[in-house]
């Protein structure tokens, strides 16, 4: 018992969890913000993760500056977002396309997105090299490095800033309106199709944000937007698709699972731990932890 406390790094393992949930946290508002209002599952939200730190790579490759990769990054990745529900999605609305059609064409723009960039970038591994090579700082027996400080404080901000967007402002509350009831928002004056073009922007901003931070800290690949795009599907379905906040505590959970487990499992079962989490609450609680089931609503 005693080698095994000594053993087992209980502080470094949580702290690799709080990172890797800020990240999936991030992922997972989006996906929850524009499930909520558009009532369908947008996969394709992980193509904007990748397509956001491949942007975020290319103009620091051009210009040196990581200001202007991060701008340039918000801004390309908004349109993106915008121009996936103006060009794509809103025209299948429209025709009152069911939540099945939806679907497929989100993970048509996901091929779409992750084979362009592929096209364009190429199969070869890219990074940004900002801040040379690493020396982790200790902090309660953990080993931080620069990257994951960042990744932390950046989530962690972002969060607040959504809470605030969500609660405190008539921005917030109007999409809160939309995504309880769509028909009584428009009732009451709110115009819900401009609401929902809006939560794909703000979706896509936080999943830019994703994709810089995890430009920072990790080498990219074209297939990475799929696996970031499972664990924040994983962390929104476990806390509650439904709820913003609810999937931002699944996202940690998610995190904590990963981590954790893969201390006790081989690492190549990190990936098969989502999956295992998202089939158990598929099966067993599909309304997650704290989920509202809006379909008991009288």
């Amino acid at each position: 018992l005693i080698f095994f406390k000594m053993s087992f790094p209980f502080m470094q393992l949580l702290f690799n969890s709080v990172v890797a949930g800020s990240i999936y946290a991030l992922v997972a508002i989006g996906f929850s913000l524009i499930f909520q209002t558009n009532r369908f599952m947008h996969f394709a939200h992980g193509s904007a993760v990748v397509f956001s730190a491949y942007i975020a790579f290319h103009f620091f490759s051009l210009s040196n500056s990581l200001l202007i990769a991060i701008i340039a990054t918000l801004i390309l990745s908004s349109i993106l977002g915008y121009l996936m529900h103006l060009l794509i999605y809103y025209p299948l609305q429209k025709k009152k396309s069911s939540s099945v059609i939806l679907l497929i064409a989100s993970f048509g723009i996901l091929f779409l997105i992750d084979n362009g960039l592929l096209l364009y970038f190429g199969s070869g591994i890219k990074n940004i090299n900002y801040f040379g090579p690493l020396r982790g700082m200790e902090f309660f027996g953990a080993l931080i490095t620069k990257p994951q400080l960042i990744i932390v404080l950046s989530s962690l901000l972002c969060l607040i800033f959504i809470y605030l967007l969500m609660t405190k402002t008539k921005l917030g509350r109007n999409l809160r309106a939309v995504a309880d009831n769509n028909d009584l928002a428009n009732i009451m004056g709110i115009e819900s199709k401009k609401y929902m073009a809006l939560s794909f922007i703000i979706g896509s901003v936080l999943a830019s944000v994703a994709g810089v931070l995890i430009a920072l800290e990790q080498t990219l690949s074209i297939n990475m937007g799929t696996t970031y795009m499972i664990k924040g599907f994983t962390g929104a379905i476990i806390g509650g698709v439904n709820s913003v906040p609810a999937s931002i505590l699944g996202s940690y959970i998610v995190g904590l699972a990963e981590n954790f487990g893969v201390w006790f499992l081989p690492s190549q079962f990190k990936e098969a731990i989502s999956f295992i989490l998202l089939f158990l609450f598929l099966l067993y609680k599909p309304n997650g932890l704290f989920g509202i089931d809006k379909s008991s609503r009288k």
